[in-house]
């Protein structure tokens, strides 16, 4: 009898060792809200002077990517050719606020192709992150998404997602806009480093990846390109396929039938897609609206 009881207790401690350090596993990386985003880029908001408003992505975005944020060297802060702070913004801060409101979260985009903010925080980070990170508090965004087109190093970027995390805390996202080929290990474009090597060294600090999957660096015309960052050794929850709404905006463009059909694939394949990003917002290629395209994304996943 003794001797059964020592079995079934052996057991339940191998069951309990078992499921903890399963948990422990599963939290060693970040999981915000639903595990099939959609990010809409959001950098043009006006197009032959008139005012587009990011209103019509309610109840289909789950994220808004304003772009771009940029840190000068002289000390000022641009959003894309004009300080945040300009009237041409006014209505845009009130629209984003609405959407926030409804449940849906901003982050702002570091860098892209206007480059050199990067440059500037590797240069003096005393004097350059505060200004980044007042602007994120002054406009009251939920994240931040860095998008690093320059060269920056491992280090440096670590120095910066952990003070972003020490400064913002836990409900505040850090994701990152890396080309497709730097997490398939097929280049290091987006800062000159090994993004596995981040990963595995401060991925918990990061939510996920806005993985860029078009101007060359990989497509989804199948799932081909995404089943190699998987492969590589990211996981599908950490991975957001990037890609352009319309041919204008890169190459890589993918006409809604095949796209749809990728996209319900690797949602079959990966049923903890992290999700589906586009780029960008204004010229979105949609049946009524850009804002279509964007539901259509968010449909294939359903």
């Amino acid at each position: 009898m003794l001797r059964r009881v020592l079995v079934v207790v052996t057991a339940a401690l191998i069951a309990l060792f078992t499921t903890t350090a399963a948990w422990a596993g599963c939290a060693r990386h970040r999981q915000v809200g639903s595990p099939h985003r959609v990010v809409a880029y959001y950098q043009t908001q006006y197009t032959n002077g008139t005012y587009v408003s990011p209103l019509p992505l309610r109840g289909i975005a789950t994220d808004i990517d304003v772009a771009a944020l940029h840190l000068n060297s002289d000390g000022s802060v641009h959003l894309n050719d004009d300080p945040p702070s300009a009237a041409k913004f006014t209505q845009m801060w009130a629209d984003l606020a609405s959407l926030q409101s409804s449940g849906i979260r901003t982050e702002a985009m570091l860098g892209g192709a206007g480059t050199g903010s990067y440059a500037n925080l590797h240069a003096d980070f005393g004097k350059f992150y505060p200004l980044l990170r007042d602007t994120l508090r002054t406009y009251k965004f939920n994240g931040i998404d860095l998008d690093i087109e320059e060269p920056f190093s491992l280090a440096d970027t670590e120095k910066l997602i952990n003070q972003l995390r020490t400064d913002f805390g836990s409900s505040f996202v850090i994701a990152m806009a890396p080309v497709a080929s730097d997490l398939s290990g097929g280049s290091t474009f987006s800062g000159g480093f090994d993004y596995l090597t981040l990963e595995q060294q401060v991925g918990s600090q990061i939510d996920w990846y806005n993985a860029q999957f078009y101007c060359g660096w990989g497509d989804l015309s199948s799932t081909a390109d995404y089943d190699a960052v998987v492969a590589h050794g990211f996981a599908a929850g950490r991975v957001v396929a990037g890609t352009v709404t319309n041919p204008a905006n890169c190459g890589g463009y993918i006409q809604p039938a095949q796209l749809s059909q990728t996209i319900s694939a690797l949602t079959a394949k990966y049923s903890s897609l992290a999700g589906v990003a586009g780029w960008e917002y204004f010229n979105s290629i949609g049946t009524n609206g850009p804002q279509d395209w964007y539901a259509a994304a968010k449909s294939a996943m359903a």
